[in-house]
């Protein structure tokens, strides 16, 4: 019979009094992190309203509108991941479960759909999509299951839901775009929350494999920050130094020397930040540097849908700045990497 432990912060400890949420699911590492994170946010509101009240002459306006749209969504995404942390693993996966709901809301709406496609949308939203977090939620135990839910039962079972609609028109078009969706922003965003439940081996002093004694949630917000991070990067290196646009038709702003500069820059906050995980210091460099492609390759990928679709954002998630997808979408290419090669980098770390 296979075993898989059971983590610390699993809540039925807690409710048999045996350990407090606090103590283990966040760790003194995880609270530094997080507060240099929300000083650095600080700073950055601070540095955002001093760049508006330049003149025109010597800031452009537009470069400080874009600092401060993006200073005020880590705000949002900070204060929602500080929430979900102090709640605990539940509170976690249900707020991703909604984000995943929202995202792919969007998503949806992009492109048109037929009456006939409503049944099935109505399955994606309000059946397979619960139905694959409380699986998540339910832990590492039901990965066999959550792994395979969307990819091959989805897969199977919502191109034949459309087909019983008796609608032919587009049908190809059709399913993929409902598969597309729910592979994108339900079924990759949800590794992220899954991060908190995934068994990790290291070595100690004697080269020997024990269990990972650190905070999950703490490894799970140096992910994020290193993906939001890797996003920011990229935009700045890109304005900065920026001279070949990889994909003219794709997006103007995405440049070589952007995906360079900002891959080697959080090649180098992995480094900084390697304390809060698993992973050495070589380690977390690497994982650093995957994030970072995944992450633009995300971004690469969804700017290609929206310029198919004739769309310029996919939401509204604070005004005059994009949706939760625009927001989400480094993470949601980023989290089924990061999670399938943490226990790896962290066994050779």
């Amino acid at each position: 019979m296979l075993h898989v432990a059971t983590p610390l912060h699993t809540p039925a400890l807690w409710t048999l009094g045996m350990m407090s949420p606090v103590e283990t699911w966040l760790n003194t590492r995880s609270y530094w992190l997080l507060g240099v994170v929300l000083a650095l946010l600080g700073i950055a509101s601070i540095v955002g309203r001093f760049l508006r009240k330049q003149p025109e002459g010597t800031v452009h306006p537009a470069l400080a509108r874009a600092f401060t749209e993006r200073v005020r969504a880590w705000w949002m995404m900070a204060a929602i991941l500080i929430a979900g942390f102090l709640l605990g693993y539940h509170a976690t996966v249900l707020l991703f479960f909604l984000v995943s709901f929202w995202a792919l809301r969007e998503f949806i709406t992009t492109t048109p759909t037929r009456r006939s496609d409503h049944r099935t949308l109505f399955w994606v939203f309000f059946v397979i999509t619960p139905a694959h977090y409380i699986l998540v939620g339910l832990g590492e135990a039901w990965y066999p299951i959550y792994s395979i839910l969307i990819p091959v039962f989805g897969w199977l079972i919502l191109p034949s839901r459309i087909a019983f609609s008796d609608d032919s028109k587009r049908f190809l078009e059709r399913s993929a775009k409902i598969l597309a969706g729910l592979i994108i922003c339900v079924y990759s965003l949800s590794y992220a929350p899954a991060l908190l439940d995934l068994t990790l081996n290291t070595r100690d002093e004697a080269g020997e494999l024990v269990a990972w004694q650190g905070s999950k949630a703490g490894l799970l917000f140096y992910f994020v920050l290193l993906v939001q991070l890797a996003d920011v990067l990229q935009y700045g290196w890109g304005k900065l130094i920026g001279r070949h646009v990889i994909a003219p038709n794709i997006s103007s702003s995405r440049t070589w020397e952007g995906l360079c500069g900002g891959v080697a820059s959080s090649t180098v906050f992995g480094v900084l930040l390697y304390w809060v995980t698993p992973f050495g210091v070589w380690g977390s460099a690497c994982m650093a540097m995957i994030v970072a492609v995944m992450g633009f390759a995300g971004g690469m990928t969804m700017s290609a849908i929206k310029r198919d679709r004739g769309v310029k954002d996919y939401g509204t998630l604070v005004q005059g700045h994009a949706g939760v997808l625009d927001r989400i979408d480094s993470i949601c290419f980023s989290a089924p990497v990061f999670f399938h090669l943490a226990p790896l980098i962290a066994r050779l770390s």
